[in-house]
């Protein structure tokens, strides 16, 4: 199958530090490739990867204030769906609602990765007016807040398991790896290493609309002598911290979609501790992949038994759940399942439906449906389409 990938501008693919939707995408394209299929990644000049890369910047923007990325992407959106799109069986956007505007240029389906949270009001508006487009959710929780969009599967992100170092002998520290973010709970993570008396080494980006958050609540407490700040750290760094780490200690307040971290560690052998908040009930096992806790005073008892973790079960379990290939497989499913009915109107039918005027599909429509083409699938489907039934059929062979 001929896939077009489309990334974000703002770091390489695969990123050289923090970037974990251009992680994931390096990772999927890695096990499409495996499998045998050609893919095409729409991405920065300085991206490295085995698709054919067409660069769409020169290099990557990295959030730089001098750049308009609104415009940026939108240019690049546009010259895809206007000049690449029938070279594609099908288009895998990692850009969320910016290419909603763009999927029915073209009768070539796009598939939509939402790699972020869906609680905010203005996602909730622009999602709203286009639910029929093609959605893929990163976890099941993920889903919640607009349970009503055409959620076509969940794909978990897969890594490369094999390319994380397997250290059985447990450390003497516990690591915390992330945003420097609230969210994240780096302050209570500090506070639970303090009381179980055990050593944390931090490394964390710090965003400059966290820097404020860093400044006031954070550097005052990385004073203390069982703290360890490292800032962020490059690929290589992170592996190294987790397969030597006694645990992963993130303990988020927050919907996490996904979390790349918590699988990273896991790779490593390293047991997560954290809390029940977001994806992690369908991530991780409660006293097999670490500990599952809610209160400070639950998550220094998990520090001190997380010991009792099998760190070869710990990586038997990202190699079963998480490994890219098994990503790859996942997403082949939703891109056979999208691909359109083989017929001289399946333009009409898309467009039709796309712009919201099922009741367009007279019985005239009907008739010269069923009179251009012998699939009897296409007749059924404007059949459903005038009784204002589900279209998913009309991409579904």
């Amino acid at each position: 199958m001929r896939i077009a990938q489309i990334v974000p501008l703002h770091i390489p693919v695969p990123p050289l530090k923090y970037g974990g939707t251009e992680r994931v995408v390096a990772n999927l394209i890695a096990g499409l490739i495996e499998l045998g299929h050609d893919v095409t990644l729409f991405a920065t000049g300085d991206s490295e990867t085995r698709a054919r890369l067409v660069p769409m910047w020169d290099r990557h923007i990295f959030f730089d204030p001098t750049i308009d990325a609104a415009a940026v992407h939108m240019g690049m959106l546009s010259e895809i769906y206007n000049d690449w799109a029938n070279e594609f069986d099908v288009i895998h956007s990692h850009l969320d609602y910016m290419t909603l505007r763009f999927i029915d240029l073209t009768s070539v389906p796009t598939v939509l990765t939402l790699h972020g949270r869906l609680d905010s009001p203005e996602f909730q508006k622009v999602f709203a007016y286009h639910r029929h487009a093609n959605y893929i959710s990163i976890s099941d929780n993920q889903r919640r807040d607009m349970p009503d969009l055409n959620w076509m599967q969940t794909v978990y992100h897969g890594i490369d398991v094999q390319s994380f170092p397997f250290v059985a002998e447990r450390g003497d520290y516990l690591a915390f790896v992330g945003r420097m973010s609230h969210e994240k709970r780096p302050d209570l993570a500090i506070e639970v290493a303090i009381r179980a008396g055990i050593p944390l080494k931090i490394a964390a980006k710090v965003d400059h609309k966290e820097q404020p958050y860093f400044e006031e609540r954070i550097e005052p407490l990385l004073k203390h002598r069982l703290i360890t700040w490292m800032g962020e750290v490059d690929e290589e760094g992170k592996k190294d911290l987790l397969s030597h780490a006694l645990a992963l200690l993130m303990p988020i307040d927050w919907p996490e979609p996904f979390g790349m971290a918590f699988i990273e560690s896991l790779a490593c052998g390293t047991p997560v501790i954290t809390r029940n908040c977001g994806s992690v009930p369908e991530l991780l096992k409660d006293g097999v992949t670490g500990y599952v806790a809610d209160t400070a005073d639950e998550l220094v008892e998990a520090v001190q038994k997380v010991k009792r973790i099998s760190r070869y079960t710990c990586r038997r379990y990202a190699e079963q759940r998480f490994d890219k290939l098994r990503m790859a497989k996942d997403y082949m499913r939703v891109y056979d399942q999208v691909q359109p009915v083989r017929s001289p109107i399946r333009g009409r039918v898309r467009a039709m439906y796309a712009l919201g005027t099922r009741a367009a599909l007279t019985d005239t429509a009907v008739t010269s449906v069923t009179a251009d083409t012998a699939d009897t699938s296409l007749s059924v489907l404007a059949a459903d389409v005038v009784a204002g039934e589900p279209m998913e059929s009309a991409v579904v062979p």
